[in-house]
């Protein structure tokens, strides 16, 4: 069982492209969001701003988590621990952080980070977590994330100020929580009895089932903006990764809109903002580094 999705990636064009459930074709620009000099770029999420947070690994094969803005890079490196991962950004306003770093026992230990004061905060784990791993954060300062227990399985989260709550698909096997709005709805990743990850859309009070079509190899609720707007992650019959967007993915009459980036075999996205701009990853190789994109879609 996987237990960091984003990091295990780490070791312009336009396109029209095939869509879902009849769906017209929306066009994609993809373009470069790699760290300059970096070995592998991994971008987790984007804000309105158009500034982008994740992680890199430099040429000494070190991990450090960082802000690009622009062409402006802040490297990150909690003091407390090793391979940091800035995994949430907020969608406006002065920017706030969180993130996560392997601390000297081989535990994921969750953060915040504020650029304003350079201070890291530790975010303390729930009643019974050994490892933590944040997602994103919306403009309220509500974090999503997982965390495993002490019997290794692994749960979804919410934290609300000092407040956790538990996400747990029903049925699950095992839940990640990943992208969250400014009204609260949660999305996520779920195993099912039959170890295939689905996807799930949480408002609050109930969780719904969401799966890209055709995805034969199971499909992965990523991130979500304010206008719900979903990515996704979905695997064909050959085990290969692809992207695929659904705009307003709350409605009934949902659509999915699939993509790859053009240089690749292999597409990953994350974060998505309300400029209608998707951030994430994609191998031009099955087995190599992970290179970062920006797509914007209209």
């Amino acid at each position: 069982m996987k237990i960091s999705r984003l990091t295990s990636c780490v070791l312009g064009l336009t396109v029209a492209l095939a869509s879902a459930a009849h769906a017209p074709k929306l066009t994609f620009k993809f373009t470069n969001a790699n760290v300059s000099g970096a070995a592998a770029t991994l971008v987790a999420e984007i804000n309105n701003r158009g500034v982008m947070v994740g992680q890199y690994l430099d040429s000494n094969g070190v991990l450090h988590g960082y802000i690009l803005d622009g062409k402006n890079l802040t490297t990150l490196d909690d003091p407390n621990g090793t391979g940091t991962f800035v995994s949430g950004i907020n969608f406006n306003g002065p920017i706030a952080l969180v993130g996560y770093y392997t601390n000297s026992s081989g535990n994921s230990v969750g953060f915040r980070y504020s650029p304003r004061t350079k201070k890291f905060t530790d975010i303390p784990n729930p009643k019974g977590a050994t490892s933590l791993w944040t997602g994103g954060m919306n403009d309220r300062g509500w974090i999503v994330g997982y965390y495993q227990d002490s019997n290794g399985v692994v749960h979804g989260f919410l934290l609300q100020g000092k407040k956790y709550k538990v996400l747990d698909v029903p049925g699950t096997l095992a839940t990640y929580a990943y992208g969250i709005n400014n009204q609260g709805y949660v999305t996520l990743t779920w195993v099912d009895s039959k170890y295939l990850y689905e996807g799930a859309l949480y408002n609050g009070t109930t969780y719904q089932v969401i799966n890209v079509p055709g995805a034969t190899g199971g499909s992965e609720g990523s991130f979500i903006n304010n206008q719900n707007d979903v990515t996704f992650w979905w695997l064909d019959s050959a085990g290969y990764t692809h992207g695929a967007l659904c705009p307003q993915c709350d409605s009934k009459g949902r659509k999915f809109y699939k993509f790859d980036d053009p240089k690749s075999v292999a597409t990953y996205p994350n974060g998505i903002n309300d400029k209608n701009a998707i951030v994430g990853q994609y191998q031009d190789t099955q087995n190599g580094p992970a290179s970062s994109f920006e797509a914007t879609w209209k």
